[in-house]
């Protein structure tokens, strides 16, 4: 049986253990997208995970969703992240930057006035966080052959400017409804030419950015993450067919890329993950369905005993359990997220959570 808390070879890199930070978005990023030192605190108080997986990162200025979120597009956000890589290497952690393009779920607010973009101008009917508060989601602008191709160079330009900066591995941000998932939504791409319409061209958009992304950086250092009917538009893809439809010839694409790891968000069911590992050939990263601490933090092991994965990932338990690797030892306790300060901010809810070395 897979020991959770033995080091694990991730495509040649050694992790300590088989727990991952998930991504987090937490918009506390400096000026002009930068990180601060204040986000390598972050970081380096997590680092006994077995690998960190960073917020996302826009690899271009129209790829972001958010305010304060950062980037890695400019020199000046390139060297802003080596304090964080060297801080995690210092603290003898792992950490890969995430790389996402949020597409249309952002707002002109963020862009200067300028209309988010997306593979059709379809509006999500949903609220988004802008710098003045959540606002109503605009209908976006559908993106050219030629804007796609150079959107598809932005991630590998990226993925280069992030290796440089120290990280040991980048992952695509393929999920939650950005705009990685928007082409593979149908309810999100209408388009009718080669990036749109079946499932075969759907999924293309996804494989040539990872292909994009493998050929600038190595495949073993490339993670994609999945969230197979979770973030979607509508309810185009709800059913077990539809989403193996899509999301199996995914897998099998992007294994035969020979990617490193694929991060897989369990909102399609359990027999999809069983089907999607079963046509990846990489490390599997699993962030299971659960609910309350407790039930995640075991749900999470069990689908490593079971099989499920290789890897496991944690988002909330690790935003307020710095600690959460030997936690997770323990059993426990756990410290409960305050939402409240999720987003934006400074210290308070971000870097002040207790150690269990710090408990009463």
């Amino acid at each position: 049986m897979p020991d959770a808390f033995a080091p694990y070879d991730l495509a040649g890199t050694v992790l300590a253990n088989r727990i991952v930070m998930a991504p987090m978005t937490r918009c506390r990023a400096g000026g002009g997208g930068t990180a601060t030192p204040l986000m390598a605190r972050y970081y380096a108080q997590r680092a006994s995970a077995g690998l960190i997986i960073t917020e996302g990162i826009q690899p271009s200025a129209i790829g972001q969703g958010y305010p304060w979120t950062p980037g890695l597009h400019t020199d000046a956000q390139q060297r802003s992240w080596r304090q964080v890589t060297e801080s995690v290497h210092a603290a003898g952690g792992r950490i890969a930057a995430q790389l996402m393009h949020a597409g249309r779920v952002s707002h002109p607010t963020v862009h200067g006035g300028d209309l988010p973009v997306a593979p059709s101008p379809v509006r999500a009917d949903r609220k988004v966080f802008t710098p003045t508060g959540m606002s109503d989601m605009v209908e976006p602008r559908a993106l050219s052959g030629e804007e796609i191709a150079r959107t598809v160079d932005d991630f590998a330009i990226a993925a280069r400017r992030a290796m440089d900066a120290g990280f040991d591995a980048v992952e695509i941000h393929g999920a939650n409804g950005y705009l990685v998932h928007q082409f593979l939504d149908p309810g999100s791409n209408l388009r009718d030419d080669a990036w749109g319409g079946d499932a075969s061209r759907r999924i293309r958009f996804a494989v040539e950015v990872a292909r994009a992304v493998a050929a600038e950086v190595g495949p073993d250092r490339v993670g994609v993450r999945l969230s197979p009917g979770g973030g979607r538009s509508s309810g185009a893809e709800e059913d077990h067919d539809a989403l193996a439809d899509t999301y199996v010839p995914l897998a099998r694409a992007l294994s035969e890329i020979g990617i490193g790891a694929l991060h897989l968000v369990e909102s399609g069911g359990r027999e999809l993950t069983w089907e999607i590992r079963a046509s990846c050939r990489g490390t599997l990263i699993l962030n299971p369905a659960a609910g309350a601490s407790d039930e995640a933090a075991r749900a999470g092991l069990a689908a490593i005993d079971e099989g499920a994965a290789d890897l496991v990932s944690y988002a909330r338990l690790f935003l307020a359990n710095p600690d959460l690797p030997q936690r997770l030892v323990r059993g426990g306790p756990y410290n409960v997220a305050d939402r409240a300060t999720f987003y934006g901010g400074a210290e308070k809810g971000y870097i002040d959570y207790p150690s269990l070395e710090r408990l009463p």
